[in-house]
């Protein structure tokens, strides 16, 4: 894999469970209010910014879950990802609005929603908050489910189709 001169920031993007866990504790004790989000970001666009942006608004602290690429050949077939995990990730960290990417191997990121029970769950577009993986641990620990609008004309899908068309 190439490392575009990355060098260390490649192995430093990604957080462990365990680091990101403790991380969340010590953010706790010191009052700080952990906002979680999760996707695959394959292609970085000016929707993903706006959403990670409106999502650090809402906390002190954004925590990025990051589908590992099996689950996202799972999710959007064998052409996906563009971009490998470590690549998106780094991508990820060099936004400011972003503290902390973690990669989770499954369908979906329940079991790293109940590992750091954020105070704050957010998802993009038109969900209800009902059917938001991870809503019903977050609420019963007290947290908040918040849905923030898409901004429109902007999709990764969309994207790769009008590339691969050009």
């Amino acid at each position: 894999m190439l490392s575009f001169g990355l060098g260390d920031e490649l192995s430093a993007a990604l957080t462990s469970w365990t680091e990101a866990a403790s991380c969340r504790q010590a953010w706790a004790k010191a009052g700080k209010k952990v906002v979680f989000t999760n996707g695959c970001f394959d292609l970085l666009h000016p929707g993903h910014i706006k959403y990670l942006n409106d999502a650090k608004a809402l906390g002190d602290v954004l925590i990025v879950g990051l589908n590992a690429d099996a689950s996202i050949v799972g999710l959007k077939g064998d052409s996906r990802p563009i971009n490998p995990l470590k690549d998106r990730a780094v991508m990820l960290m060099g936004l400011k609005s972003v503290d902390m990417v973690v990669a989770f191997e499954e369908d979906t990121p329940l079991n790293l929603i109940q590992n750091l029970l954020p105070d704050v769950l957010v998802k993009g577009g038109d969900y209800k908050v009902d059917d938001i993986v991870g809503a019903k641990e977050v609420r019963g620990h007290g947290g908040q489910v918040i849905v923030v609008p898409f901004l429109q004309g902007y999709s990764s899908s969309n994207l790769i189709h009008r590339i691969k068309a050009a």
